[in-house]
């Protein structure tokens, strides 16, 4: 998903028009089309999490949501919920 030599805050959120740092990796797939496998990559800020998250859920696409590595999502992520990165 994110390349060693990409810094993690030159990833932007993938909603329309949002340049906003993306701090969030929503993890999906379209059963009728990938493996259950395979896995593609939207990227939210904190704004677009929620609604990139619930398109992706309405169509049963969602598989986990998950903190960037690197991110300081991943931190506060951990330390507040005591969950693991891709538990949703």
């Amino acid at each position: 998903m994110t390349h060693p030599d990409i810094p993690t805050e030159a990833l932007p959120c993938s909603a329309r028009g949002c340049q906003a740092r993306a701090r969030w990796a929503l993890r999906w797939n379209n059963p009728r089309l990938h493996p259950p496998e395979r896995r593609k990559t939207w990227l939210a800020c904190e704004a677009h999490r929620s609604s990139l998250g619930d398109f992706l859920d309405a169509r049963g696409f969602l598989r986990e949501v998950a903190p960037l590595p690197g991110s300081p999502t991943l931190e506060e992520w951990t330390r507040t919920t005591g969950s693991q990165p891709g538990e949703r």
